[in-house]
């Protein structure tokens, strides 16, 4: 039986939405954090639940796949920085490397056959003797980067250039000649100076390995030539530099013998595309004619065994060197031609005695054309203030005398310098250099290294067939040398001879012209990479802290004080003064609210755009008459009770566990205020810019 009964007045707790369950608390809960710090996050994807009262939605997320939220500019910087990235760490160098293809600057006849040559000078990769005062971690770095430019540098080189030689023209190591070898009754297993004496040959080795992975590695894995080419590819690394070895008198032999015994012997002859290559130990040829700095007489003394014991090896070789060309230009014939790479001899007993008596028949024809290269580490003398020639970089020629045409005999500034110092020398001596020449004979090309820039020179004194013997001192290939443009540089080598070594040509070229064709290949600028990153990691923060300046000052985003809360969905009616009774009733009460605005029901909104759970979805029937401990609805209550219950309401009790959010008109400050929630806003956003930058980084450098 329905008994009538009068309507409970309406409970504080039927004013509150109840929440999601746990598990969409947490979903919503990770979809707020992560959406602070990708803003193109959808706001709408709620996991299942849907918008009541679209109509009094945010504006910022109405259209959450609209352009402007996709395209802002936290986006805008990470696409940048991977484009640029990609750029410095990877485009640069392929751009580079590419413009230097063979036939972009190879002249020679249609139907040639060049053999491609490239020389790599001075790689000095970098150790403990290149900065030794400089501190961790920027040492780590320095050594990390220029072994990352040289193995990418030389990894390009061999995957666009595919040549057929590479060849070294020393000074492999900075610090080779400083690290001890294995102990022996030698004095001279340590360094000199003491403070590299903690570095053994163990340290050596390391180091050894360590240029293996930067270019023996790459080396195995390059692209293969043809097969049809009559040979092999090959690597020459043998030729020391003062770095490797030291100079003249200062050279420890047993340091010499550890580098000779893993790269091979300094003073060797190759035949490589129809030239006779010399590569000459000059660093310790030259301690023939070095002044000892303690007693003032010249190193070939007699009483001075040590030291002739440096110089002579070299000295044998270069009375020898003729000899050993012929040998070499004829089994190179024999091979071209398809026979067998030594001469045979006739099979006849001989009295050891005489074993001598019976000449081995010759090698070659003294006149072949087999033009002969030679390769050295220090370059060969010339008078002070010999130009170099427009493409050297520290210094190029005057330009006066550049814009005038005319030919510049002497450039103080342009020229390499002329002198020496501990355990290095700029040039040879005028003598050295000349028994060079003599000894080995038919130079019509120098290779050199040693000054890191570029110089070309002509030395007219020395006979040639084309007037003078040309001398080309290579580009580092480190950016670590002093210059900003290291690089390269490439031989094409077409000198096609019959069986006997006479020069043939080729069908219409009636022209005996060079045989070597040169040309310098430039690298990137890495430092010139490195301040275009600062400058763009400078706009980064400045624009990044104008966006968050921006959207805090002008009121584009909703500001709270920096707690991270929206904006009051509902305040409270208070009595203007105390002596004021007021209605206290169910619609006085602000209902706390969810920060992630649920809606459970399709129908029904409150003025905010928040669904208010209506009177007939309400569980209990009826309540207390206190309701909950709140006044019946028309009761009136002095001021001092109303303010005591909003005391206890404040505080989280008093309305049986349910804590009443009050909210007044005052912004609310946390943390400093506006210029807090601006460190706020440009932190997390350049964290996010960072983040992602630096991971697309370190990805480059790790594939690369």
């Amino acid at each position: 039986m329905n008994t009538p009964h009068r309507r409970a007045p309406q409970s504080f707790r039927d004013n509150i939405r109840e929440g999601p369950d746990a598990f969409i608390s947490l979903l919503e809960t990770v979809r707020f954090h992560v959406g602070r710090y990708i803003p193109y996050l959808p706001a709408r994807f709620r996991f299942g639940h849907t918008w009541s009262g679209s109509s009094s939605r945010p504006s910022s997320l109405q259209s959450p796949w609209r352009l402007k939220s996709l395209v802002n500019l936290r986006l805008g910087l990470i696409i940048l920085w991977i484009i640029t990235l990609k750029w410095g760490e990877e485009t640069k160098f392929k751009w580079k490397v590419r413009d230097c293809a063979w036939d972009r600057w190879e002249s020679w006849p249609a139907g040639a056959t060049p053999h491609h040559v490239i020389l790599i000078a001075d790689p000095q990769i970098v150790d403990p003797h290149s900065y030794p005062g400089r501190p961790w971690p920027l040492s780590t770095l320095t050594v990390r980067y220029t072994d990352l430019y040289l193995r990418k540098s030389f990894e390009l080189l061999q995957h666009y250039l595919t040549p057929d030689t590479v060849i070294f023209l020393g000074d492999l190591f900075d610090g080779g000649r400083e690290w001890s070898t294995a102990p022996s009754d030698s004095p001279e297993t340590k360094s000199p100076d003491k403070r590299w004496n903690k570095y053994g040959e163990t340290f050596w080795f390391r180091e050894y390995g360590r240029f293996g992975r930067i270019f023996f590695d790459p080396w195995l894995r390059g692209t293969q030539v043809p097969r049809e080419r009559y040979c092999g590819r090959k690597m020459l690394t043998s030729l020391p530099g003062n770095h490797d070895l030291g100079f003249g008198m200062g050279i420890r032999l047993p340091v010499r013998n550890r580098f000779s015994a893993y790269f091979g012997d300094g003073n060797r002859v190759d035949v490589i595309g129809n030239h006779t290559f010399v590569s000459l130990d000059t660093v310790s040829l030259s301690a023939s004619g070095q002044l000892d700095p303690a007693t003032g007489s010249q190193g070939v003394g007699a009483g001075n065994e040590r030291i002739r014991k440096i110089w002579s090896p070299t000295e044998t070789f270069l009375s020898e060197v003729k000899l050993l060309k012929a040998r070499m230009v004829k089994r190179e014939l024999r091979l071209q031609a398809g026979q067998s790479e030594h001469e045979l001899q006739d099979h006849k007993v001989i009295d050891l005695s005489d074993r001598y008596s019976q000449d081995v028949k010759s090698e070659a024809d003294p006149s072949s054309d087999i033009p002969s290269v030679l390769l050295t580490h220090v370059p060969l003398y010339r008078a002070p203030g010999t130009p170099c020639g427009p493409l050297r970089e520290r210094f190029p020629p005057s330009r006066p005398a550049q814009e005038a045409g005319e030919i510049i005999s002497k450039d103080d500034r342009n020229a390499l310098p002329v002198g020496a110092g501990v355990q290095y020398q700029t040039v040879l001596t005028a003598d050295i250099s000349n028994e060079i020449i003599e000894k080995v004979g038919d130079v019509e090309d120098v290779f050199s290294g040693d000054d890191h820039d570029y110089c070309a020179v002509i030395h007219r004194g020395y006979t040639s067939r084309y007037g003078g013997v040309r001398e080309i001192t290579v580009k580092a290939m480190s950016w670590a040398a002093g210059i900003r443009k290291p690089g390269f540089l490439m031989l094409s080598l077409w000198n096609p001879v019959d069986v006997q070594g006479k020069a043939t040509g080729v069908p219409g070229d009636t022209t005996r012209s060079r045989t070597i064709e040169t040309h310098l290949c430039l690298l990137p600028d890495q430092l010139s990479i490195f301040m275009l990153y600062g400058l763009l990691f400078g706009f980064t923060i400045v624009a990044l802290l104008g966006q968050a300046f921006i959207k805090v000052y002008s009121g584009s985003e909703i500001y709270d004080g920096g707690d991270g809360q929206i904006l009051p969905i509902s305040k409270p009616e208070w009595p203007s003064n105390r002596q004021e009774t007021m209605s206290v009733s169910a619609r006085s009460w602000a209902a706390p609210q969810s920060r992630s605005l649920w809606s459970h029901s399709p129908t029904g909104s409150s003025t905010n755009g928040l669904a208010a759970r209506s009177s007939a979805a309400r569980t209990r029937s009826t309540s207390p008459f206190d309701g909950y401990g709140l006044p019946v609805e028309g009761k009136k209550l002095p001021f001092s009770e109303v303010q005591s219950t909003r005391s206890r309401d404040a505080a989280g009790y008093g309305i049986k566990g349910w804590k009443a959010v009050m909210l007044d008109d005052r912004p609310r400050r946390h943390g400093g205020g506006k210029l807090s929630a601006v460190m706020h806003e440009w932190s997390g956003n350049l964290k996010l810019v960072g983040l992602v930058t630096l991971s697309w980084y370190i990805w480059l450098l790790w594939n690369t």
